[in-house]
């Protein structure tokens, strides 16, 4: 079994026998479960946004571990030097989009020292990043964002579980990762779209080896056979929908549809028209009608997915607007509502991820907001998590077993939620666009750019 993140800090001496030179061949101990799920939480929605660090959105907020000041690497052998650098403080509609691949990871992390995020170099260009990296979004620009953490529970230490881009980011949200034989795991982007099965027949993928061993577009044909927690879901009998943009229209942000690749779903047309449901717009609709299942996941249009290069910043309005339908329904006292970015999209973070695995990761540190009436106002979890995390906490709830991915290493989000509390009342997240609005807008309209 390949080590994967994430323990709490207590479990340092598990990680320290993942080392990033391979596995240990032994089986690390799995840290001790969260409190158990109540009864009364029957539904989770995973809201999914895109390319931001922690930093990135909240530099500021308190009692956050967040900075405004960067550190940068400068000059050249031994007249090399770290010095520090102030970040801007940018607009969410900022029109560059940064490198984020797993190369450009290593650049950036340089071997724990967090310094190089200006030296990741630009591949269409070959020209450096230089001070694009290090930015944050003016808070004012998020307050939907910021009034959920504080309505609710942000975590400070939840991290990307691959240091790499949007397509592998979304399987680890399904799959917990992307090993696929003993040596080899999935890393970056595949080389066509549709990033899956539905993909030309010249698609590849590109592999990272158990030695760390970067191998650019030698991996398979991106229609994959491992296990996902929906085939977990299925053998309990628990209701699941991926809600998402229509594979058909890569404009709209249909290339982070994780079920595209899995070949279990794409090529079973009564497993996907029973659990993907597009547009994802049609949350309202179940929402209204009282048609929520089980587990959720809501993929964004490319145009609300805070994806940097498309001009909106209809991102935090979007999310508020599914919060709020959640809120103001009858699914409010049985729902736990988690809010996460799938990658770092680039941007400079200042904490340093645990000890590296032998699959490239973890990643750097991604937002996590967690919205349900048994989270407490302001409740800052400085707990490791990674999107195992996610996975483990469903799983708990309905007893489905473990995919022994990085589901099986990491913590709970459980532990976000006070569940002897008594639920809290649902109040309104303010924000600029309403839920009409998505309803009646089309699609962005605009290729994703996959840098």
């Amino acid at each position: 079994m390949h080590c994967r993140i994430l323990a709490p800090l207590a479990a340092t001496l598990v990680l320290a026998s993942c080392g990033g030179g391979g596995s240990s061949g032994a089986t690390p101990p799995a840290p001790p479960p969260g409190p158990p799920s109540r009864q009364g939480i029957a539904h989770i929605v995973v809201i999914v946004q895109e390319n931001r660090t922690f930093n990135n959105l909240f530099a500021t907020f308190p009692g956050a571990v967040g900075t405004t000041t960067g550190k940068m690497r400068v000059g050249r052998g031994a007249n090399a030097k770290t010095v520090s650098v102030a970040l801007q403080k940018a607009s969410l509609t900022q029109s560059n989009t940064l490198r984020h691949s797993y190369p450009a990871y290593l650049t950036a992390y340089r071997d724990g020292n967090m310094d190089a995020f200006n030296q990741i170099v630009f591949q269409r260009t070959g020209q450096r990043e230089g001070k694009l990296p290090y930015q944050y979004v003016d808070p004012n620009q998020v307050a939907p964002y910021w009034s959920l953490a504080t309505q609710y529970g942000l975590a400070d230490h939840t991290f990307q579980t691959q240091g790499s881009g949007s397509f592998t980011a979304h399987q680890a949200l399904i799959a917990g990762g992307t090993q696929i034989d003993a040596t080899h795991s999935l890393v970056d982007d595949p080389t066509q779209a549709p990033w899956g099965c539905p993909a030309p027949a010249g698609a590849r993928t590109s592999l990272i080896t158990t030695t760390l061993q970067y191998e650019q577009g030698a991996g398979p044909f991106p229609c994959l056979s491992y296990k996902t927690i929906a085939d977990l879901l299925d053998a309990k009998g628990v209701t699941w929908k991926y809600y998402t943009p229509t594979y058909k229209d890569l404009a709209a942000g249909a290339l982070w549809n994780a079920f595209l690749a899995v070949a279990a779903v794409f090529r079973n047309s009564n497993e996907w028209n029973a659990h993907v449901a597009t547009p994802e717009t049609t949350i309202f609709n179940d929402v209204s009608n009282g048609a929520l299942p089980a587990v959720s996941w809501v993929i964004p249009d490319a145009g609300n997915s805070d994806h940097p290069g498309f001009g909106s910043d209809t991102g935090p309005s979007w999310v508020a607007s599914v919060v709020n339908a959640i809120g103001h329904s009858s699914y409010w006292g049985s729902t736990v509502i988690v809010v996460v970015w799938d990658d770092w999209g680039g941007f400079y973070d200042p904490v340093t991820p645990p000890k590296l695995d032998d699959q490239g990761g973890p990643g750097f540190r991604v937002p996590m907001i967690v919205v349900s009436p048994y989270v407490p106002p302001n409740e800052i979890s400085h707990t490791v998590y990674s999107f195992g995390s996610i996975l483990r906490f469903i799983e708990d709830r309905w007893h489905l077993g473990r995919l022994g991915t990085s589901d099986a290493t990491s913590t709970s989000i459980a532990g976000m939620l006070h569940l002897k509390q008594a639920p809290r009342a649902f109040a309104t997240i303010q924000a600029r666009y309403s839920r009409s609005y998505f309803l009646r807008r089309p699609p962005s309209g605009k290729p994703v750019d996959t840098e």
